[in-house]
C-alpha cells in the first residue's frame, strides 16, 4: 500500500534543531530508515514541512514510519492512500460494481 504522508514541522523545535545541526543528520537517519520512494520539503500552513511517499506491505508498519518523525520533530501528520494509474486499472471491476449498487 503506498501512503502519501503529508508533515507539518512546527517551528519551534526545528528553529532549535536547525541552530544546533541536528535536524539534517536526525531527517537524514530518519529517511533511510523508513526508505520512502520519495520524499519533497516545502511549507507547509507556514512552517517547514514536506511530502513522503512510501510504500508498505502491511499498515501495521505505519507506526514505525510516523513514531520517528512524531519523537524526533513533533510533526504534525496526515497520510493518503495512493493508487498508480496500475492500480487504478485493478480497481475498476470494484468501481463499477459500486456504481452498479449505489449509483
Amino acid at each position: 500500500m503506498r501512503l502519501i504522508i503529508k508533515m507539518a514541522l512546527p517551528n519551534d523545535p526545528i528553529n532549535a534543531m536547525m541552530k544546533a545541526g541536528t535536524f539534517g543528520p536526525t531527517m537524514g537517519r530518519i529517511l533511510a530508515e523508513i526508505k520512502p520512494e520519495a520524499a519533497y520539503f516545502t511549507t507547509i500552513d507556514g512552517q517547514r514541512g514536506g511530502y513522503i511517499i512510501v510504500n508498505v506491505d502491511d499498515v501495521s508498519k505505519v507506526p514505525s514510519i510516523a513514531e520517528p518523525l512524531f519523537l524526533a520533530f513533533n510533526a504534525k501528520l496526515d497520510w493518503n492512500v495512493a493508487m498508480t494509474p496500475e492500480d487504478l486499472m485493478k480497481a475498476d471491476v470494484d468501481i463499477a460494481q459500486a456504481a452498479k449498487n449505489y449509483g
